[in-house]
């Protein structure tokens, strides 16, 4: 399948600085999102080393026999060990972390079959979106406290968006702790379209919304611009980080 694909990022209109990190492979292969945490400093050092060591790891390895969803599993667990280091080396940034989410288009190493099946993998709230025709469908389930509280039923869904506890992550990257990696397999089909972005658009977008930007503009420079340039009218209050990807309704 032949994909069109962006990435773009915004400090927002009220952040000093920006603590996310994106990484779009120019060959298509994998795309990353982080959203790091823990101070200026410390957020924007968490986010970047997890970019740096997932998509290293992807690359030294993207060759090798390990099935693709070890490879994002040892990837993101790598990521995860070279932040613990870090905090290490320098204490002053001991409370950073960061979210990542993962998707890789990588034909099986162990079949003959050498279509690039997508397979995703996140940690905490950045999330993945599918659009297919008019239904979007959030792909990523969000590791944070106020989701826990749905499923345990001491909070109902309509009361996440203004939760105070909603940024509050249950999972993420710079935990001795981790132990949650989601990683599942993509159905994906000519004409979808794939975002991963951080909560910095999705708190200030409703979904309805993201789907109509990705439904009516065709380009995914385009879409992710005014995915960007959308949030930022609706108060910006966070860093804003998109990746639009756009599978070709005309290949196979």
């Amino acid at each position: 399948m032949k994909l069109h694909f962006t990435g773009a990022t915004d400090k927002g209109l009220v952040r000093p600085g920006n603590q996310d990190a994106f990484f779009v492979d120019p060959e298509g292969r994998f795309f990353i999102v982080a959203d790091g945490m823990g101070g200026h400093a410390g957020g924007q050092e968490a986010s970047t080393i997890a970019t740096t060591v997932i998509r290293n790891y992807l690359l030294e390895h993207w060759e090798g026999k390990e099935s693709s969803p070890n490879l994002l599993k040892d990837a993101i667990l790598k990521a995860n060990l070279a932040i613990l280091n870090d905090q290490i080396a320098h204490p002053e940034r001991s409370d950073m972390g960061t979210t990542a989410v993962v998707i890789l288009f990588r034909p099986s190493p162990n079949t003959s079959d050498d279509s690039a099946r997508p397979w995703c993998a996140h940690v905490g709230d950045s999330r993945i979106y599918q659009l297919r025709g008019n239904k979007l469908k959030q792909l990523t389930e969000d590791h944070t406290w106020v989701n826990r509280a749905v499923k345990q039923g001491n909070i109902t869904p309509d009361q996440i968006r203004v939760h105070p506890w909603r940024h509050v992550l249950s999972q993420c990257l710079g935990r001795e702790d981790l132990h949650q990696i989601d990683i599942q397999d993509v159905d994906v089909l000519p004409g979808d379209r794939l975002l991963l972005c951080s909560d910095g658009l999705t708190e200030e977008l409703p979904d309805d919304q993201i789907s109509q930007y990705l439904k009516q503009i065709r380009a995914s420079g385009l879409a992710a611009e005014a995915l960007i340039n959308a949030a930022k009218d609706r108060g910006g209050r966070d860093n804003i980080t998109v990746v639009v990807i756009m599978v070709d309704l005309h290949d196979s």
